[in-house]
């Protein structure tokens, strides 16, 4: 009896860290296959696996849910176009020409982007600890782009896949804004399945353009392998894994898991991509984390 307590205890937080977990994956694999897919075509077959997968599950309910699609489809295109077509598509742009692991710390940024979007949509007013709490987490970001050297922000040619991967945190900042103002009728696998759909069709005009740049070849099998990790593990499983413990746990107790992605991005990165980690990297992630502990414990306080 103790050990089934145990489980059932344990259960949500091993699923919540298998999706942190999945979602690094796709951040190193993202990395891993710069070469062998464009950041189009990468982000067109990452949501067109997810959605052929989640069809025969979630098809009765989406063709069922069509009138409240089409009655809302303006909220509903918003956050197809921020999540699935510019969130992901500027994350595997930028990771053509950063680290995963640059990419990964960067990431955890996210919270204070959402807090500056929250104030520009929803006009949420920040407290002082909160300014404090973005500012140090801006002094962190600095240090990581500028690879622990200050003189480098004077030098407009370093790195463009950092701006890149900084650039796509506003825009998953302003899909988790705007994700409350969905319908209450879609939810869960099914809105995903809809939000790839709906992504697809603008993915895939915009992955044919791709292709007069960027030459296209036949991908070799560990890339084609990766490709269906991301479309299943990362968006499908990682989902699904987040959902169930959030659920049982809560919002806000989830959410402290998220921090887990950076960690597993870096180990993933060091050990199948040979990436190395830096002093720099621990002083600008240190920061990071020490910006959004202050402003989100200050909003926490005031119960926000």
């Amino acid at each position: 009896m103790e050990d089934k307590k145990r489980t059932h205890y344990l259960l949500p937080y091993v699923l919540l860290t298998l999706s942190s977990l999945f979602w690094a994956g796709n951040w190193v694999t993202g990395r891993a296959l710069r070469d062998a897919f464009g950041p189009l075509a990468l982000s067109f077959w990452r949501w067109f696996i997810a959605a052929a997968v989640l069809a025969p599950f979630v098809w009765p309910a989406a063709r069922a849910q069509w009138p409240v699609i089409r009655r809302h489809w303006k909220p509903v295109a918003t956050l197809s176009l921020c999540s699935v077509v510019l969130f992901q598509s500027f994350v595997y742009v930028g990771l053509r020409s950063t680290t995963a692991i640059n990419a990964v710390l960067l990431n955890s940024c996210i919270p204070l982007a959402i807090m500056g979007c929250a104030w520009v949509v929803d006009r949420e007013r920040a407290t002082l600890r909160q300014m404090l709490g973005m500012a140090l987490s801006f002094a962190g970001i600095l240090v990581i782009v500028a690879r622990g050297d200050v003189a480098r922000l004077a030098d407009i040619g370093f790195n463009s896949g950092d701006f890149w991967i900084l650039a796509a945190m506003p825009v998953w900042a302003m899909y988790s804004v705007l994700l409350k103002r969905k319908p209450a009728e879609l939810s869960g696998m099914t809105l995903v399945f809809i939000l790839s759909v709906m992504g697809l069709f603008v993915l895939a005009p915009a992955y044919v353009v791709e292709m007069l740049w960027i030459p296209q070849r036949v991908p070799a099998l560990e890339a084609v392998a990766g490709v269906v990790y991301i479309g299943l593990f990362a968006s499908v499983a990682a989902l699904a894994c987040w959902n169930a413990g959030v659920a049982r746990v809560g919002a806000n107790i989830a959410g402290f898991t998220v921090h887990l992605l950076p960690l597993f991005g870096t180990l993933l990165a060091i050990f199948f991509l040979g990436e190395s980690l830096h002093m720099f990297h621990v002083v600008g992630f240190a920061g990071i984390l020490a910006g959004v502990a202050l402003a989100t414990l200050s909003r926490r306080k005031n119960g926000g």
